[in-house]
């Protein structure tokens, strides 16, 4: 069975798709990519700042799929300069450092999103407990 999961504690999705979505089949857990709109639409300022918003939107979506973050197999994120990379590797730090193993990650620098102001997109995919 696959659910759709988009926490109402979440600006909601751009358009048709959900924020992520749990597969009771093969166990799996996708999020889709997160940008850090604030639910009350407000965009934090710098990639540092935009990262936190992520993380904790995903921490979100992990707790309504029925995971969380220990069990994240992977981190896709892309930033629209390198200048941002330091302030988001910082805040994944913080956010992997109570987790016991690393997942595997990829990051990507790409030529800008929906709007100019984000600079930091942030995909995972996790397992279910």
């Amino acid at each position: 069975m696959i659910k759709s999961v988009t926490p109402k504690t979440m600006a909601p999705p751009f358009a048709r798709y959900a924020h992520g979505i749990a597969d009771t089949q093969s166990g799996l857990v996708l999020t889709s990519g997160q940008l850090a709109l604030d639910v009350d639409g407000t965009i934090p300022d710098g990639a540092q700042a935009q990262a936190q918003l992520i993380f904790a939107n995903i921490d979100e979506i992990l707790a309504q799929a029925g995971t969380d973050k220990s069990h994240v197999l992977k981190v896709h994120a892309y930033v629209t300069d390198r200048s941002h990379m330091a302030g988001y590797m910082a805040a994944r730090d913080v956010w992997l450092a109570d987790i016991p193993h690393l997942p595997a990650s990829t990051l990507m620098i790409v030529s800008g999103f929906t709007r100019p102001e984000f600079v930091v997109e942030i995909e995972v995919t996790a397992r279910l407990q």
